[in-house]
């Protein structure tokens, strides 16, 4: 199952509608991605950590894989360090969400996102992976994690299937180790067997991540300016919006000058301001996109600065900071319509109650009456801080990470048909999450951004892209043909 979900997205009951109106009239919105899948984690000798399972369904309404984590080793573990995967196989057409019902560590500190696998086998070609945010703590020697309660289910709530699920035990009514599940510490398989193709020595990615990427177009900008209006912007081929209309509260203004570049030690930022006194009329968004719609396949990355918190004034808004790539709705559910986005809300919205960062594949949508056709990834912990977001798109499937690691791979059915633009956007889903009128206002900073046409770069390449601009002083490339 996949952290993915497909066709209605309830969180976001109109957004994309919003989108595509500005995108239509002022040629003005969207989005990114990232890239890559990483191998699957070797096993090691000498396990000092082992799973426990146990299935509290064996019925269709939905799986219920319970967990307990034991530490078998001498030293103490981190479970921020830790990751569990069990592997299913998907019914056909299917995504999926994930869901905690109880945990001894506490649900907020359990991650749950799903991933497709490299090689699929009769019995899985997907995996749940639990991870742990740093509130979890560490696990001493000999303890365990007590029960983890989880479960998932199909997005639509339609019967699922377990009988062919490669970790689904039917007999495991009672927690006993499992090897039909993996886990690693810090990226390391200690313990329980993939499926084959799936395991630590078999190779998914020939590429040496290592390895420079060949030369080829690309766009690369480090957002070296003095202000909004520095006429190099425009030259350089961006748009700092001023025009009013979505997504976001209606009638806010996206006032250029909210967008400002300074420098931070040696690199040029460019920050992007919002801000709120608890009316429309004094709520300001900001945006900054590309003025071509020419970027297709290949690899898209930048470093963004997520902030959990206003700079000054009361938290609580129901703020979207964003990096994605976008082409327009040409009329409703027009299958040549894409869109590919990095989300961070910092304090929830879309029936969320608190942070979490959405990466989100769109294939179409109508926006009355509403319907949309999407996959998306998630994971609800705080992303506050500088973050490499990277997402690949080739002829097979669109990949994000976040920071090097996969964050959510999407499928074949959602490859972009058409060109779009590179949009960044930071706004307000509604005045609902803080009504007070005391005036605040929010950062999302950007170092730079990188688009290798037709390439899938990992994230140790793009990473050495920016270094190697960056040693021969190079702010600005464009080679990227228009489409």
């Amino acid at each position: 199952m996949t952290s993915t979900a497909t066709n209605k997205r309830a969180r976001t009951p109109r957004r994309g509608v919003s989108r595509v109106r500005v995108a239509l009239a002022a040629a003005a919105l969207a989005g990114l991605g990232c890239a890559t899948l990483a191998a699957a984690p070797a096993t090691a000798a000498g396990e000092a950590l082992t799973v426990q399972y146990r299935q509290s369904s064996a019925g269709s309404d939905q799986a219920e894989p319970w967990f307990k984590a034991v530490n078998t080793g001498s030293t103490s573990v981190s479970l921020a360090q830790v990751k569990i995967r069990y592997y299913f196989k998907a019914d056909s057409g299917a995504s999926y969400t994930y869901a905690c019902s109880w945990a001894v560590k506490g649900c907020a500190n359990i991650t749950g996102t799903f991933g497709t696998l490299a090689n699929p086998t009769s019995t899985a070609d997907r995996y749940l992976e639990i991870g742990f945010t740093a509130g979890a703590g560490s696990l001493a020697p000999g303890a365990d994690t007590g029960d983890m309660q989880l479960r998932f289910y199909r997005s639509n709530w339609q019967p699922l299937n377990q009988a062919d699920d490669y970790s689904f035990g039917s007999g495991q009514t009672s927690y006993a180790n499992w090897s039909k599940v993996t886990a690693t510490v810090g990226g390391t398989q200690v313990w329980g067997t993939a499926p084959a193709g799936n395991g630590p020595t078999d190779p998914t990615d020939p590429t040496d991540p290592t390895d420079p990427p060949a030369a080829g177009p690309r766009l690369f900008d480090d957002f070296n300016y003095t202000s909004y209006s520095d006429p190099s912007i425009g030259a350089h081929g961006w748009n700092v919006r001023s025009n009013s209309g979505g997504p976001g509260v209606p009638g806010a203004s996206w006032p250029a000058e909210n967008v400002t570049f300074a420098k931070e030690g040696t690199n040029s930022i460019m920050n992007l301001e919002t801000s709120t006194a608890g009316t429309a009329e004094s709520t300001k968004q900001t945006e900054v996109l590309t003025k071509a719609t020419k970027f297709r396949n290949g690899t898209y990355a930048a470093r963004v600065r997520f902030a959990d918190a206003p700079k000054s004034g009361p938290d609580g808004d129901h703020l979207v900071s964003t990096f994605f790539t976008i082409n327009d709705l040409k009329a409703p559910m027009a299958d040549d319509y894409a869109e590919y986005d990095f989300e961070y809300l910092p304090n929830g919205g879309w029936g969320e109650p608190s942070n979490i960062l959405y990466t989100t594949s769109w294939e179409t949508y109508r926006p009355d009456p509403w319907e949309a056709v999407n996959q998306h990834s998630e994971s609800r912990i705080s992303y506050a801080g500088w973050h490499d977001l990277v997402l690949t798109i080739d002829n097979s499937s669109i990949v994000y990470y976040i920071d090097g690691q996969e964050f959510g791979r999407h499928d074949s059915r959602y490859l972009p048909e058409r060109p779009m633009s590179i949009n960044f956007n930071q706004w307000l889903i509604d005045l609902a999450g803080q009504t007070s009128t005391t005036p605040r206002a929010y950062d999302q900073k950007v170092d730079w951004v990188l688009h290798v046409k037709d390439q899938v770069l990992s994230p140790a390449q793009v990473t050495a892209e920016i270094a190697a601009y960056r040693a021969a002083g190079k702010t600005f490339e464009d080679t990227v043909p228009a489409s």
